[in-house]
């Protein structure tokens, strides 16, 4: 048993440990301190011979208070104490501490601040505002009651016996200074901590650039790897603090390279041998340096294995699988993204589609495949394609003005155009007064990277496709649109400066829906309003500025937060439809984008099996451009609806996704014989296919088995809160879902079995 000494040097530690949540160690300090304070109040009471029933209850709750404080510690459920005694202490105590101790004449009002307090400094959010309330209440229903009916007042401190309060000033006085004493050392620690976190950061991005400045085609690169660490951390469950740490090995992750020959990372070719073995040392290096911060052991474990693979091909060590530290494995994948989508001296950018499929056939080999799947839905997420180097993601190459001389010797940095009006004020300067063709044009197209392309092979590999060229007086080509309509009567700006030193202001506004684009021009003179029909509503388009003999400056651009209304875009030929074969029990679907329609949704029974023919749209060409099953709740049976909860995501691919906190799911994707790899899939797809795809349900229990060319997947959903009512909607990227059939069989009991075995 312990002594005395040593359990208030436990509670000292305790309370001054900064790794420990600063509410709960406020909460183990007041509750120690008033445990105090009531122990000295039984004695104190007997000295001024209040009731025994005062004294009594005094000690009561002294038994039950420190006996519940020291199970709450144990257990490691201080949050559940916290309300708990917060509604004992406003709802049983304090008005025991008045109508027993003498009411207002006694030392009630001062014992009655303990209360108020403790909710001021251990509660949170709204809790905290709503037992703030309830003692105002109580203690204003405890004053009039004793007010009007002093009967119910034990009366010993009458008549002029005013020991009682001056004690209570006395013990409440020293909590009150306790408390601001504590508060006062851990402000004066944090800011300690504060300037020596940020001493720690500068000191550590100071290496990170001398890191960077090695090498000219990877600047930012640490620090890039670092927020995306972080990133898949979050989404991985982790703790602040360990996500924190997660940020700081990543950003020092490659410190190693500090004793690599400059000629060998920056040589443009292919490295030798040779050379390839001294970059393989930079781990071990960086690990070397890092190793003396013994406070950050996981900035030294970074640094060391972050080039590990998960099959054990990697270096330095070969380990394999989960043998390779957490904190490395996601450095690992952040650490590739980067690298595949930043320029390099023998490379651009690679387009973030080709990345992700490159993480996609990574997974279990070169990463983790958990950490993969997480960067998988990262790159989902970013629409705009921002994760990437910064030199790549600036418009107009960060320049505010642009000049063209002959026919495209230079295009501009591409803008991708959405249902979000993207509008550009400019001023155009004629660099050539006789010249009538003299003026800006617009390129419109799509390709993976969003850039404009002119060699063969760059056209190839990137997908580039050119839509049409529209000149700013209302000349155009377009050979790769349906259709394109000028309107040059549209109504134009008035009563503003046309022009600045002889040089016209223009306005232009561009927005997409589906397959239709509307750009409009205007120089305060005259107005041009091009509506082109692109060739199908799957594609993406981009603008990019071109021209003659013109300079642009002075670039003013912006986005729309309100997207366009469905009509807002007149139709110039209809649009074009991949599902007009067989309808079965419900309507056909067709997702142009990635998740941008579902069919309607079909609520999950056990022994509900869902057949489909499925067919990837002519724009597809990745892995992922397949059906998606949506495992959702929502009280409109809507996928996004009202309320809703999404449990599960999975593609037949093989991948799935789910929202944290609602569902557990397990997924097991078996590769057979009949697996011939990733571009036989991908043809099998474009050439279209049957899928067949049945549900077993066990209360909250769900299993999904389907099998296609060689993927078979078998996912179980376990949903966390019990739902009667989940629904699947079929969804996807780029795919066409015709002649949906729903049945409902009776479950196969081996697979229920199966999946509680699971």
């Amino acid at each position: 048993m312990k002594s005395p000494k040593e359990i208030v040097k436990r509670v000292i530690r305790y309370i001054n440990d900064s790794s420990i949540n600063v509410s709960d160690r406020a909460f183990i300090l007041f509750s120690s301190l008033v445990l105090i304070a009531i122990f000295l109040a039984v004695p104190f009471g007997l000295i001024m011979r209040e009731p025994p029933i005062a004294t009594i209850s005094t000690l009561i709750g002294d038994i039950f208070f420190t006996s519940y404080v020291v199970h709450s510690v144990k257990a490691k459920k201080i949050a559940r104490a916290k309300i708990v005694i917060s509604v004992i202490l406003v709802f049983i105590f304090m008005p025991a501490m008045f109508f027993t101790n003498g009411g207002v004449e006694g030392g009630a009002p001062i014992w009655l601040l303990l209360g108020t307090i403790y909710i001021a400094l251990v509660l949170d959010g709204r809790l905290k505002i709503f037992m703030i309330i309830a003692t105002c209440v109580i203690t204003t229903v405890c004053w009039l009651v004793g007010y009007f009916f002093p009967q119910f007042v034990t009366e010993y401190s009458r008549g002029g016996n005013y020991f009682d309060c001056i004690v209570a000033l006395f013990i409440v006085g020293a909590i009150v200074y306790m408390l601001i004493t504590f508060q006062n050392n851990l402000y004066r620690k944090d800011e300690e901590y504060k300037n020596i976190h940020r001493l720690f950061e500068q000191t550590a991005t100071a290496l990170v650039n001398a890191i960077d400045a090695k090498d000219e085609y990877t600047h930012g690169h640490s620090s890039r790897v670092a927020e995306y660490s972080r990133k898949i951390a979050e989404y991985s469950g982790m703790s602040k603090e360990e996500c924190e740490e997660v940020y700081y090995a990543a950003l020092l992750h490659d410190v190693g390279k500090i004793g690599i020959p400059g000629d060998i990372i920056n040589k443009a070719g292919k490295l030798t041998d040779e050379e390839y073995e001294k970059i393989k040392k930079h781990p071990a290096l960086g690990a070397q340096i890092l190793r003396s911060i013994t406070e950050f052991p996981s900035l030294s474990i970074g640094a060391n294995f972050h080039h590990e693979r998960y099959d054990g091909r990697g270096y330095p060590e070969k380990l394999k699988g989960e043998d390779i530290p957490r904190y490395a494995r996601i450095i690992s994948v952040a650490d590739a993204y980067d690298a595949m989508t930043s320029k390099r001296s023998y490379r651009e950018t690679i387009p973030q589609s080709a990345v992700r499929e490159e993480i996609v056939k990574g997974a279990g080999t070169q990463f983790d495949p958990e950490y993969a799947k997480i960067m998988q839905h990262l790159i989902d997420l970013d629409s705009e394609y921002t994760m990437k180097e910064k030199a790549g993601v600036r418009e107009l190459a960060g320049k505010s003005d642009l000049v063209f001389k002959e026919y495209r010797d230079e295009i501009s940095d591409g803008f991708l155009l959405t249902d979000q009006m993207l509008r550009i004020r400019f001023n155009c300067e004629s660099l050539d007064k006789k010249n009538k063709n003299a003026m800006p044009a617009l390129i419109v197209y799509d390709a993976h990277d969003g850039r404009f392309h002119d060699s063969p092979r760059e056209m190839r590999e990137l997908c580039y496709f050119e839509y049409a060229e529209l000149w700013f007086d209302g000349r155009f080509s377009g050979e790769g649109v349906r259709k394109v309509q000028v309107d040059e009567s549209a109504s134009y700006r008035q009563g503003e400066m046309l022009t600045v030193k002889g040089n016209k202001i223009y306005d232009l506004s561009a927005v997409k829906y589906k397959d239709h684009v509307q750009i409009r021009l205007d120089d305060g003179e005259k107005a041009i309003i091009f509506t082109l029909a692109l060739p199908d509503c799957s594609r993406y388009a981009y603008i990019a500025f071109a021209g003659i003999d013109c300079h642009l400056y002075d670039l003013n651009i912006t986005h729309d937060s309100e997207k366009i209304q469905e009509d807002y875009i007149p139709r110039i030929a209809e649009m074009i439809s991949y599902i007009n074969g067989p309808v079965g029990d419900i309507p056909n679907v067709q997702v142009d984008g990635y998740r941008s329609a579902h069919s309607e949704a079909i609520p999950i029974r056990n022994g509900l099996k869902i057949t489909f023919h499925t067919k990837c749209l002519p724009t597809a060409r990745l892995i992922w451009h397949c059906p998606f099953l949506d495992i959702f709740y929502s009280d409109d049976k809507k996928p996004n609806g009202e309320n809703f909860i999404e449990y599960a995501l999975i593609r037949i691919d093989g991948e799935n996704w789910e929202a944290m906190g609602t569902a557990k799911n397990k997924l097991i994707v078996n590769k057979d014989d009949d697996f011939d790899g990733w571009d036989v899939w991908k043809e099998a797809n474009k050439n279209g296919f049957d899928c067949t795809v049945t549900f077993s349900r066990k209360d909250d229990q769900i299993v999904i088995l389907t099998e296609n060319y060689g993927i078979g997947i078998k996912n179980t959903t376990t949903i966390i809160e019990k739902r009667d009512d989940v629904y699947v909607a079929l969804s996807g990227d780029q795919i066409a879902i015709t002649n949906i059939r729903i049945s409902y069989e009776k479950g196969d009991p081996s697979v229920e079995g199966s999946a509680e075995g699971n």
